[in-house]
């Protein structure tokens, strides 16, 4: 349930309302725009009186929302949230490249690549520690020197970082990074996600192969109710019968989401599609579609990569890839800047 509040409310009312609602046992979300303020209760609403509620001098309206996904909600949250990384922004308007290898592999690989998406405009710098893989022979990534290599990166390109997170226990190894990443298999490790909930650091959340919309705003909700508002959603494709592409890369839902929820939107090509000559043209049509940001897998030697190399750009690639996508922001679903 939402309580819109009148225009220039009375701040002792608004103090007096909000006490009785708590006393009623409710946590109240509170997003005060540029006319009005917005109550967000959160709680079984059911048995409150809405004609109660109405009558009261300080309230404009009250609507019940259907939606499970309180916080998440654009219905509590009508402005765009802006995620800040370092110098970098992503959200309402502030567009944010992510690039950089599937996996950690050498420091002279990770620098490398750091240094040329650097000059190309990256923002972040991704790159893969804990890798889950399929197979159990498959290489697993460098795991704790993985991160310290990323830190070198980081040192060396002036670049924040993101990294994913496979277990819990693992969270004090990530000090340095920037941006935890929950991948697709993790999207609904709800004891996972409550612990990031308790954190103050941006988490990218992957949607899961076969999960609906709602039940990636659901895994984001869960986060967001422990306290940690800074989540960034990640549309990376979802399993379908085609099996021309390595996923079925969904870009409808990033309007889809921008009409659900005030959260950020990134789009993942690399795994979206598995193929290096498709990230391109996806990466173009997810900006033109209003993504707020592209993550975007870029090796240095893709033939010879421990993981994805045939999802890989090289760096000269992603620069191109760069170039266009700046050629083309001005015509996305919404205004954007490259910050």
């Amino acid at each position: 349930m939402i309580i819109l509040l009148k225009e220039n409310a009375n701040p002792k009312q608004v103090e007096n309302l909000t006490k009785f609602l708590r006393g009623r046992g409710f946590d109240l979300h509170m997003s005060q725009g540029t006319e009005h303020t917005i109550i967000g209760l959160i709680g079984d609403t059911s048995k409150i009186d809405i004609d109660l509620i109405s009558s009261l001098d300080v309230v404009e309206a009250v609507r019940r929302i259907q939606e499970p996904y309180k916080n998440a909600n654009r219905k509590f949250h009508a402005a765009d949230t802006v995620v800040d990384i370092g110098k970098a922004r992503i959200g309402g308007g502030h567009f944010m490249m992510i690039a950089g290898p599937c996996s950690v592999e050498n420091r002279d690989q990770i620098c490398e690549v750091a240094r040329d998406v650097c000059v190309s405009g990256a923002n972040v710098l991704r790159g893969g520690a804990f890798k889950p893989r399929t197979s159990p022979y498959a290489f697993q990534g460098l795991h704790g020197e993985g991160l310290r290599l990323l830190s070198e990166a980081k040192k060396e390109s002036g670049l924040p970082i993101i990294t994913e997170i496979m277990d819990i226990n693992h969270l004090p190894l990530f000090e340095d990074v920037d941006i935890i990443q929950v991948g697709a298999r993790n999207m609904q490790n709800f004891e996972l996600l409550k612990e990031l909930g308790q954190i103050r650091k941006p988490i990218l959340l992957k949607r899961g192969l076969a999960n609906t919309i709602q039940e990636l705003l659901m895994s984001a909700e869960y986060i967001m109710a422990g306290g940690n508002e800074q989540v960034i959603l990640c549309e990376r494709g979802i399993r379908t019968f085609e099996t021309a592409t390595r996923n079925t890369l969904d870009l409808s839902a990033i309007p889809v989401l921008h009409k659900l929820t005030h959260l950020p939107v990134v789009v993942d090509p690399s795994h979206g599609t598995g193929d290096n000559e498709l990230v391109a043209p996806m990466a173009l049509a997810a900006v033109a579609a209003g993504a707020d940001g592209l993550i975007i897998e870029v090796h240095n030697d893709p033939p010879h990569a421990l993981c994805d190399g045939k999802q890989s750009l090289t760096p000269e690639q992603f620069n191109a890839l760069a170039n266009a996508v700046r050629a083309i922001m001005p015509y996305g679903a919404k205004e954007m800047s490259w910050s």
